[in-house]
């Protein structure tokens, strides 16, 4: 059985709320840290590479991309089991397991064309001992027996959902029922499809990775009610169908029918849905690993807000997080925020050049399976990706990108020490675009009207590099001195995905 790679990352009831407009606090000013540099004797670019190149040749290429280290280089195919002690026959009696990520359709000429992808593995039964040495692998500076139970039952779970062995070549069947349960005024006007309810197996059998991916064009057959699918150029309302994987009572998951036109906002969740601190390695592999997940300020409250207020609102949730610990997000945004599909980073997504750009893979893909849609992008500034790709869409779809709002993490955490390059963004109309510092900025922005700057947050954007720190900050102590320049001059800046292109 060939496993590509092992890659893991962190784990981890909105109601709609007519609240009161707050007063807003005018966000601090992005100041244009270049000169401050000049003055200095350096340059952002060359400065932050230096930082890297600085650390000598236990950094591979992986850091200098902006790859977190600590995630890489794990067992593959073979390796896995080995280093568990079993083999393929140990594996045989072991059920067969699928992660199923929600999926959205769009209308064609024949009818609704649905998205279903995720992955099918088997999970080894690992001994307590072996699990607690596998999680403190991905610990800083704390031994899983000195967390709290709940915290060392978080962390063996994800441990176990790391160390898996995905299954190659292997047919994926999955049946439509209508028996989603939608949440009134929380998921974007979703309501349950009164028809389609049917079985299809995929085209293609899994990659060597375990990973399918495909799309099945849904028949529009009788609900239990005599209902059927409403065509998607003939209604505003996003209709949902739940989907089971044959074989398996793990591979559920559901697909949302997305008309042509309205409103779709795609949301990073790390530091924008959820507390990750992702530019602090302790924090963020404590947040990630081991701590429950925990929402940032009030962003519930707005989600909720735009889910009931905004009609035909798509909610998609793109985070780059490698798909063993996708549950673990999924379960939180369902219990916190609207109903929405969902994208990961998939396995076969394993090489460097290819975990680069898999966020635009996956942007691009939405973008071209709704050209008439327009589309709100949310993310924060610790992502070079997002920085690099969000004013990119701006440009290459003209008049498809409503707003793009974007967390400035700096302003309010002086540990997020690396800087970020505005410069994207230079030539973009101001009112498509803000740079927030706390949730309740986001209140006065006029998603429908295309006026997304509030004007009560002050932004003043210079294009280049901005932020603070630039990893000169260093303790008393000599080898936490150490940790702290090579963690948060690099480890962070990897750690929380950097992109140095």
């Amino acid at each position: 059985m060939a496993l590509q790679r092992l890659l893991p990352v962190g784990l981890f009831a909105a109601q709609a709320l007519g609240a009161a407009h707050p007063i807003i606090t005018p966000a601090p000013s992005l100041e244009d840290r270049d000169e401050a540099l000049a003055h200095r004797g350096l340059d952002p670019g060359s400065y932050i590479n230096s930082v890297i190149s600085g650390l000598g040749s236990d950094v591979s290429s992986y850091v200098a991309s902006g790859i977190p280290q600590f995630f890489q280089d794990f067992p593959i195919g073979g390796s896995v089991e080995s280093s568990l002690g079993i083999d393929d026959d140990d594996l045989k009696a072991t059920p067969t397991q699928v992660l199923n990520i929600p999926g959205y359709a769009n209308w064609t000429d024949e009818g609704w064309n649905v998205r279903i992808h995720g992955n099918v593995y088997k999970q080894p039964n690992i001994s307590r001992d072996k699990l607690d040495d596998l999680a403190n692998v991905f610990l800083i500076g704390v031994d899983i027996d000195e967390l709290p139970e709940d915290q060392q039952n978080q962390a063996r779970n994800l441990t176990s959902s790391i160390f898996v062995v995905q299954q190659s070549n292997v047919s994926v069947a999955v049946n439509f029922q209508n028996d989603v349960n939608v949440r009134p005024n929380a998921s974007g006007g979703v309501v349950n499809a009164q028809g389609g309810a049917q079985s299809f197996e995929l085209p293609y059998n899994t990659t060597t990775e375990g990973d399918f991916d495909a799309w099945v064009t849904l028949q529009n057959t009788t609900g239990p009610n005599g209902g059927h699918l409403i065509a998607g150029n003939a209604t505003d309302q996003i209709q949902a169908l739940n989907v089971y994987t044959n074989g398996t009572n793990t591979g559920n998951a559901t697909a949302y029918l997305v008309p042509p036109t309205g409103f779709t906002i795609v949301s990073d969740i790390d530091d924008i849905l959820r507390i990750t601190k992702i530019y602090d390695p302790k924090e963020g592999l404590l947040n990630s690993f081991a701590r429950p997940f925990v929402a940032w300020e009030n962003m519930p409250e707005i989600y909720a807000n735009w889910s009931a207020s905004i009609d035909n609102f798509h909610f998609h949730y793109l985070t780059t997080t490698p798909e063993q610990i996708t549950r673990n997000y999924m379960e939180f945004i369902y219990k916190t925020y609207p109903l929405g599909s969902f994208d990961t980073r998939p396995l076969n997504f394993s090489d460097v050049a290819a975990t680069l750009s898999i966020r635009q893979a996956l942007l691009d893909k939405l973008f071209q399976t709704y050209p008439r849609r327009k589309f709100v992008l949310v993310g924060d500034t610790t992502n070079a990706d997002v920085m690099r790709d969000y004013p990119r869409l701006a440009r290459d779809h003209p008049g498809q990108v409503q707003c793009i709002f974007l967390r400035n993490t700096t302003a309010t955490d002086s540990t997020d020490l690396f800087p970020y390059d505005t410069s994207g963004f230079e030539g973009l109309d101001q009112k498509q675009y803000m740079f927030f510092v706390h949730a309740d900025d986001l209140r006065g922005a006029d998603i429908v009207g295309g006026n997304c700057h509030n004007p009560a947050v002050v932004q003043n954007v210079t294009f280049g590099y901005q932020g603070r720190g630039f990893g000169n900050e260093v303790d008393s102590a000599g080898s936490s001195a150490r940790w702290s320049c090579a963690a948060l001059c690099a480890g962070l800046l990897i750690t929380l995905g950097w992109v140095l292109i």
